[in-house]
């Protein structure tokens, strides 16, 4: 379901200081953007926020860039961290709109990015011919390949098992190893967890979440992508 387009979305945007407008031209100067130097993680197709804010909150001592492509979500994630944050300083957290397909215009190596999170994306399951859409797809793969720091991870959650299943072979295919995966992460114990308003809405369907977390292997391990 779509998210309506909010009136107060640019009002919003505009008086956000953790917002970053013009991405690409911060390309390989992300980490210059925050006050402190440390661990810097990304979130793509972060959504309304939810999971996203409360994992900054709780982890100060990492950065978080997180990028979806809707501006009004965004807005809505910009409520969401005010709310988490109150009087606090957002001093590790930056949101920015960024079209994923091209995310290689916008990050780089000298950026250091050492973990990816790719939360309750698209499935893009009706089509074969769509699958090329995924963010998971061996073309998406190896654009992060570009920009993700050696020994880099990638977590990734989904409610769907087709998508699941493929993401292991693409994972495979472009030097990525399965480190961790389950079924069904909340019976696994696994944490910490952060949960999103798609993951809540799941869960309470009783739909179990299959997730992973993929370690990128040195060049040498990537294989020829091959075409589902």
């Amino acid at each position: 379901m779509r998210m309506r387009r909010k009136k107060w979305t640019e009002p919003v945007i505009a008086d956000c200081p953790y917002y970053v407008e013009a991405p690409s031209t911060h390309r390989g100067q992300w980490r210059a953007l925050f006050p402190n130097s440390q661990k810097l993680w990304l979130e793509i197709g972060c959504g309304k926020g939810v999971g996203t804010v409360q994992m900054a909150y709780d982890n100060r001592d990492a950065n978080l860039i997180a990028i979806d492509e809707v501006r009004h979500v965004l807005a809505v994630s910009i409520q969401n961290t005010k709310a988490q944050y109150g009087d606090l300083p957002v001093d590790n957290l930056r949101f920015s709109a960024v079209d994923a397909t091209r995310i290689f215009d916008t990050f780089c190596k000298e950026d250091g990015i050492e973990r990816i999170y790719i939360h309750f994306c698209n499935p893009w399951n009706e089509k074969a011919k769509h699958h090329k859409r995924r963010l998971t797809h061996p073309r998406q793969l190896m654009q992060y390949r570009e920009f993700l720091q050696d020994g880099g991870e990638i977590y990734l959650k989904t409610d769907d098992s087709g998508l699941f299943l493929a993401s292991k072979r693409y994972f495979a295919e472009c030097g990525f190893q399965i480190v961790y995966q389950t079924d069904d992460l909340h019976a696994s114990g696994f944490s910490p967890n952060y949960v999103s308003e798609h993951e809540a809405l799941y869960t309470s369907r009783s739909c179990p979440i299959h997730f992973c977390i993929a370690k990128m292997l040195p060049s040498e391990f990537v294989q020829t992508p091959v075409e589902p």
